[in-house]
């Protein structure tokens, strides 16, 4: 069985609407490819290396160095970070329309990059149904693919650079190695088109709706005016293209993020200097924390707007279909719990809590710390969790009454079962020099020489380790580290929990 099927169509002659021009326009049809044939492929070609958001430039530099051994690719060492690690850009095609692509110019953005490998890969393959499409992109795209613009603060899992300039603010006075270094390449190649990727935070939604936004896409602008030239017009087709296949795997989850000029952009100035200029933004799906699935959508978007490219298809699509994509909103927050009697006896409080969970780094893992971010009048608020608490109250957790010898007993059902019996923490008599201040993710809170206090009271930015239950003292819910998880479930039923030994 074909592993895909192509329509290679001849130009037809009719026209396509353009709310920017009256000129009619000769409708392209070209090779397309389902989401069953997109899954598959993904699949095929996923770089195993990465599997997790906070890798390091030296998994970076293996990878290239593997592909550097194909052949396929023309690899050039470009240039060196502030810390001097390697700047790399990875050629591919012969053909004459120019596209530049540069992901994690923020440290802490990676998920363009594992989806680049994944392309990576894919260009590699032969023999598998989808050769039709590798010799469509090489004859017709001259691609310069720089991943991991920014490893020194890809190093430290964090946005800006080794001296804490954003990248994405210096295409102007280029004050930076790497960011002259962007522009340098830019300048030189003198791209048609550009795609600018990153990460957005996950607290934003669709407007009016609790769908967290999942991808972010934008035609950035060119000018203080926001005007539609030919150039943004392209980008803002090819968005149409994308947003067309999203909606097929995150149906109302797809937005635009903020289209206010920027001058010191590197996504704007990339629009000012001729070269059509999308910017795609990762941001947040449930269940997906290390966000391998919106790693999935980067690689099928991507590739398929490259194939649009190619083939000049993305023509086709109406520019006013972009407008139609609503703006971010940003009213997301990890749960939300709504209508809970929290006050004390001589003044009751029934209201709307609204929490979020930081990250803290650990080398190439990280822990979380659950907080309260707004409390009062939240109909307009939306969790990724939510809980709807008219007649539950809240309920302060315990101590366990006596501590563990050592951390073997803790077994995540021992820990489950004293989290159920309202014991928010649990103390470990005697801790290996390895597990002091252990990554871990049993259902408590674990310490040792540190005292550990659960929640005693609702507070604007304090702690989340406390319970919701009825007003006979029965415990429902347990808000463990800014965590929801639901005492009627099993403990094989519980998430994934980033909890640190204290």
């Amino acid at each position: 069985m074909k592993l895909f099927l192509v329509s290679l169509g001849l130009l037809a002659a009719t026209t396509c609407s353009n709310p920017f021009s009256s000129s009619k326009q000769t409708l392209k049809m070209g090779m397309q490819v389902d989401s069953s044939q997109w899954n598959s492929m993904h699949a095929s070609y996923k770089e195993s290396a990465l599997f997790h958001r906070r890798f390091k430039h030296k998994d970076v530099d293996s990878l290239i160095q593997v592909h550097r051994n194909s052949g396929l690719f023309n690899i050039s060492q470009i240039g060196k970070s502030v810390e001097g690690r390697a700047i790399y850009e990875i050629a591919y095609g012969k053909g004459d329309k120019k596209v530049m692509l540069w992901s994690q110019m923020h440290g802490d953005e990676p998920t363009a990059t594992m989806a680049l490998f994944d392309i990576f890969n894919f260009l590699e393959g032969k023999g598998d149904g989808f050769d039709s499409i590798r010799n469509l992109l090489q004859e017709n795209l001259s691609i310069r693919f720089i991943p991991m613009l920014n490893p020194d603060g890809a190093e430290r899992f964090l946005r800006r650079n080794a001296q804490s300039i954003d990248l994405n603010r210096d295409a102007r006075a280029n004050q930076t190695v790497e960011g002259a270094l962007l522009k340098s390449r830019a300048k030189e190649f003198n791209p048609r088109y550009g795609f600018n990727l990153h990460d957005q935070n996950i607290y934003y939604n669709v407007p009016d709706t609790k769908n967290p936004v999942t991808i972010s896409l934008l035609a950035p602008a060119y000018n203080t005016e926001r005007d539609v030239n030919e150039v943004r017009e392209g980008a803002m087709q090819i968005i149409v293209g994308m947003n067309k296949i999203l909606q097929q795997y995150v149906p109302d989850a797809v937005a635009k993020y903020d289209d206010t000029y920027t001058p010191r952009g590197f996504g704007d100035n990339f629009q000012s200097w001729g070269a059509s200029t999308v910017l795609i933004e990762s941001g947040g799906l449930k269940g997906d924390p290390e966000k391998q699935q919106i790693r999935k959508l980067n690689f099928i978007i991507i590739l398929n707007a490259l194939m649009e490219i190619a083939q000049g298809t993305y023509e086709n699509y109406d520019a006013k279909g972009y407008e139609e994509i609503p703006f971010n909103a940003s009213q997301m927050h990890d749960i939300v719990i709504r209508g809970l009697s929290f006050g004390n006896d001589s003044i009751p409080l029934k209201s709307d809590i609204a929490i979020r969970r930081g990250e803290t780094t650990v080398a190439g893992d990280y822990f979380v710390r659950g907080r309260v971010e707004d409390i009062g009048d939240l109909p307009e608020s939306y969790g990724y969790d939510e809980v709807e608490a008219d007649g539950l109250r809240f309920i302060a957790g315990k101590i366990a009454p006596q501590a563990i010898p050592d951390l073997s007993i803790l077994t995540p059902e021992v820990a489950y079962d004293l989290l159920k019996k309202g014991y928010m923490g649990v103390q470990v008599a005697k801790l290996l020099p390895a597990e002091e201040g252990m990554l871990h993710s049993l259902p408590i809170q674990v310490f040792s020489k540190t005292a550990f206090a659960a929640t005693p009271f609702i507070d604007l930015g304090g702690t989340t380790n406390f319970y919701i239950g009825d007003s006979t003292g029965n415990l429902k819910y347990a808000i463990l580290n800014g965590y929801l998880i639901d005492l009627s479930k099993s403990v094989k039923d519980i998430g994934l929990l980033k909890n640190r030994i204290q």
